[in-house]
């Protein structure tokens, strides 16, 4: 049932683009270290071309995925019809963390409509594209974006946000470094 190609086709990225929800995975390369799989919403992944795609990381409780790519690169992103006909579609790459000071921010950071609480952008070059017939998947209706993320880094500010990265978002729960973590340590 699964179908793969080299890069993302046009009913691909159509496909993507009609999702309200993706999902992130990525992992450390010891045996030891935690898996990382991450929902992610609020209209933050574009496709940019046939092999290159990026989303908007907005401040969390951890920052494993940024980990993960410094580590090893590697990266999965899973989208679900959650509505429609039943499919999956994963894309299979190699990422990279993307922050505000660096020089391909503001080329990367048009695409996306920045929230106080945006921590860095995640780019990756795809190398495998995946579906699979998601046949049980359940239906779901999509209501709303949740507010809390925005509520919650209006409540903390500019300066409690960069607090925050630096106390939360620097190491991973295995002890890996992030790209947060450079610019500090």
């Amino acid at each position: 049932m699964g179908k793969f190609h080299d890069t993302i086709q046009d009913h691909h990225k159509a496909f993507i683009e009609q999702q309200k929800m993706f999902f992130v995975s990525t992992a450390p390369l010891g045996p030891e270290g935690h898996i990382n799989l991450s929902p992610k919403g609020m209209d933050s992944f574009r496709v940019l071309s046939p092999a290159r795609v990026a989303y908007m990381d907005i401040v969390g409780s951890g920052n494993e995925t940024s980990a993960h790519i410094l580590e090893n690169g590697r990266i999965t992103f899973m989208f679900c019809a959650f509505e429609g006909p039943p499919n999956i579609l994963r894309l299979y790459g190699k990422g990279k963390t993307i922050l505000p000071s660096d020089v391909e921010w503001p080329e990367l950071s048009a695409h996306f409509k920045l929230h106080l609480a945006t921590r860095q952008i995640i780019v990756a070059e795809i190398h495998k594209v995946q579906t699979s017939c998601g046949y049980s998947v359940p239906l779901y209706e999509y209501m709303e974006e949740r507010v809390h993320a925005d509520k919650w880094a209006e409540n903390k500010g500019a300066e409690g946000l960069e607090k925050y990265k630096m106390e939360k978002n620097q190491i991973s729960i295995d002890g890996l470094p992030t790209a947060l973590f450079q610019i500090k340590g």
